[in-house]
C-alpha cells in the first residue's frame, strides 16, 4: 500500500454558468485548429443547458460521498476548469501535503484518458513550489467495484423497458471515440483503450447473466471530418439496428464514470430523438456516480499496492491540430 497524506481527485472540468462556456471550450481545444463554428456548436449544446456541466456537481457528490470511507484529506483539482490543478496543487502545498494518490475520473488508457492526466499533473507540479509528490493510481476499468455499479444500472435501465422487450433488448456499450491514431498507440503496446473498453463490457454482460447480445460503439467524435476515428457512431448503429427489427436497445456508457455533457446530450437528446424517429424503444443507463461499490473502489484503489508509472512512451500525444482528443465536460 502506499503511503499518502492526501487524496487528489482528478478531473475534466466544466463550466458552471453561460459565460464560463467559450472560455472553458477554448481551454479544451486551445492549440488544436479547432474550427470556431464547432465551438459555436458545442457551446450551443451546454446552453441548453442552462450553460452548466453536470461534471463539477457529480465530482462534488463523489467527494462527499468517499469522504467517510477514506482516512485522508481530499482535495479536487480540474485540467480545463475551476478549481485548476495548480491551484489545488498550491493549496495543498500550503497544507503540508508531501505525497497524495490521484484518482482520475477517467477508468481507461490512452493519451486522452490517461497519458493528458499525467502530463497535467506534471506541469501543474512544476509551477508550484515545494509541489507534493502525486501518484495517479490505477486504471479501474475491470475492478469490481465499476463492473457492480455498471451491472446495477444496466439492469435498472432493462426493467424500465417494456416487459415484453427486456428479454431480447440489445446492450449497446458506448464510449467516446478517440483517433484511431490514438487508440493504436494506447498503452505499451497499442490498442489498450479498446481491449479495456472491450473487457468492461464483457465482465458487464456476464454479470447480468452473460447471454445477451451486446455491441460496443462510440461516441461524440469532434475532430476534423479527414481523419478516422473510431466508428461506429452511436446513432449509425441504432439507425442498423433498426433496420434489423432489434427490439428494443439499452445503452450504457461504460467509458464515463459520470452523466455529463457528453452523455446527457450525445445519448439522452441526439440518441433519443433517433431512437424515437426509428421507432425504436430505448433506455439509457446510469453511469457509476456515486453508486456505493464505485464509491468503495476509490479506498480499495488506496489500499492496493502503489501501481508502476507508465513509461514515457506510453500513450503518446498525437499529432497536434487534428482535432481535441474528446471533451469530457
Amino acid at each position: 500500500m502506499g503511503t499518502y497524506d492526501a487524496l487528489l481527485v482528478v478531473s475534466f472540468g466544466g463550466p458552471e454558468k453561460p459565460d464560463d462556456v467559450m472560455p472553458f471550450l477554448e481551454n479544451v481545444v486551445r492549440g488544436r485548429g479547432v474550427p470556431r463554428e464547432r465551438l459555436l456548436e458545442v457551446e450551443a449544446h451546454y446552453q441548453r443547458f442552462g450553460g452548466v456541466s453536470p461534471i463539477n456537481r457529480q465530482c462534488r457528490d463523489l467527494i462527499a460521498a468517499v469522504g467517510p470511507t477514506v482516512d485522508l484529506p481530499i482535495y479536487w483539482g480540474n485540467r480545463n476548469w475551476h478549481p485548476y490543478l495548480e491551484d489545488t496543487l498550491r493549496q495543498m502545498a500550503a497544507d503540508g501535503v508531501r505525497r497524495a494518490a490521484a484518482f482520475v475520473t477517467s477508468a481507461y488508457g490512452s493519451y486522452s484518458s490517461c497519458r493528458q492526466y499525467i502530463d497535467d499533473i506534471a506541469l501543474a507540479r512544476a509551477a508550484v513550489e515545494d509541489a507534493p509528490e502525486i501518484v495517479k493510481l490505477r486504471h479501474y476499468h475491470d475492478h469490481p467495484g465499476f463492473v457492480a455499479a455498471m451491472v446495477d444500472h444496466t439492469r435498472q435501465a432493462l426493467d424500465r423497458l417494456p416487459a415484453e422487450h427486456r428479454d431480447a433488448a440489445r446492450l449497446v456499450f458506448t464510449a467516446h471515440s478517440i483517433p484511431t491514431s490514438m487508440a493504436r498507440t494506447a498503452g505499451p503496446g497499442g490498442g489498450l483503450y479498446e481491449t479495456q473498453l472491450a473487457r468492461t463490457a464483457a465482465l458487464v454482460v456476464a454479470g447480468l447473466g452473460g447471454d445477451r447480445e451486446w455491441d460496443l460503439v462510440w461516441q461524440s467524435r469532434s475532430g476534423a471530418p479527414h481523419i478516422p476515428w473510431l466508428e461506429p457512431d452511436v446513432c449509425d448503429h441504432l439507425e442498423e439496428l433498426a433496420a434489423q427489427d432489434v427490439p428494443a436497445v439499452v445503452l450504457v456508457p461504460i467509458g464515463f464514470v459520470s452523466d455529463h455533457m457528453e452523455v446527457v446530450y450525445d445519448l439522452d437528446v441526439e440518441a433519443k430523438d433517433l431512437a424515437a424517429k426509428l421507432g425504436l424503444p430505448l433506455t439509457r443507463a446510469a453511469t457509476a456516480g456515486t453508486h456505493p461499490r464505485f464509491v468503495a473502489l476509490v479506498g480499495e484503489l488506496l489500499a492496493e499496492p502503489e501501481p508502476t508509472a507508465c513509461g514515457m512512451t506510453c500513450c503518446p500525444a498525437p499529432p497536434r491540430r487534428q482535432g481535441p482528443n474528446g471533451s469530457h465536460g
